[in-house]
């Protein structure tokens, strides 16, 4: 088997760090002849070689395309430092039993697809009892008070609630990304939990599909799970900081 250089990282087509890559775009210009020279025109500006046009069509006076082409472009893999959530993931019945043993007292979560965003695929997901790809979500955790909030919850009643509730940790999911609706919604979410100086009192983690550990850092939230995640993973990640914050050991356990 061929070694693989991981700093030197290409795309995979046909072999081995050929570059081979697939773009798919929209121009705003009439479908036709001269539309796809300009498609083609646009991904040599990229950088990409042996480039074709491989599908097109129209989208009512603007043009979509999937293009292929090759790129020489690599990246350093080995020289990432990715922040990702430290965190040891248990089963259902581990985290009930911690939660039992160690803490003493049920954990409560509250959580809502924040803002405009009327999409609770994801928040559903973690939080309703029969979860997602045969995860449990945290209502069926006999150790978790989970509150669902629903789609279109205001921030401010996000965090209402949360402190109606006495939450250890506020879930805000963010499915609409568009013109980085998530960013928006989200950076409001922590200001207002700053101005009311609720920031230190919950764990904020926010979830979704564009949404990832590093981008959560920098919105200012403590974690941040996208696609792949479940209750299971959410719910140990905020049993080992409550922990943690009770100067109490991890448990080697799951």
């Amino acid at each position: 088997m061929t070694e693989i250089d991981m700093k030197k990282i290409r795309p995979y087509g046909d072999k081995l760090n050929d570059g081979a890559v697939q773009l798919s775009f929209t121009l705003p210009i009439p479908c036709d002849e001269k539309a796809s020279h300009a498609a083609k025109a646009w991904a040599k500006k990229l950088g990409l070689k042996d480039v074709s046009v491989v599908h097109q069509a129209d989208l009512g006076g603007f043009s979509f395309f999937i293009v292929y082409g090759k790129s020489e472009t690599y990246v350093d893999v080995a020289a990432l430092n990715i922040p990702r959530v430290d965190v040891h993931v248990w089963d259902r019945e581990t985290c009930d039993r911690i939660i039992k043993e160690k803490i003493g007292r049920k954990l409560v979560m509250v959580g809502a697809c924040i803002g405009t965003d009327a999409h609770t695929v994801g928040i559903d997901a973690i939080m309703n009892m029969k979860g997602f790809n045969g995860h449990y979500g945290l209502e069926r955790y006999q150790m978790v008070e989970a509150y669902n909030l629903g789609a279109q919850t205001p921030p401010e009643m996000l965090l209402e609630k949360a402190r109606e509730y006495n939450a250890d940790a506020v879930l805000a999911s963010q499915i609409v990304t568009g013109n980085d609706l998530h960013r928006l919604n989200l950076t409001k979410l922590i200001e207002l939990a700053e101005a009311s100086r609720l920031r230190e009192r919950f764990f904020f983690i926010c979830g979704g599909p564009r949404i990832d550990h590093m981008l959560a850092l920098e919105l200012g939230f403590d974690a941040g799970f996208g696609p792949g995640a479940y209750a299971e993973r959410v719910a140990s990640y905020v049993i080992q900081r409550v922990l943690k914050n009770m100067d109490v050991e991890i448990p080697d356990a799951g």
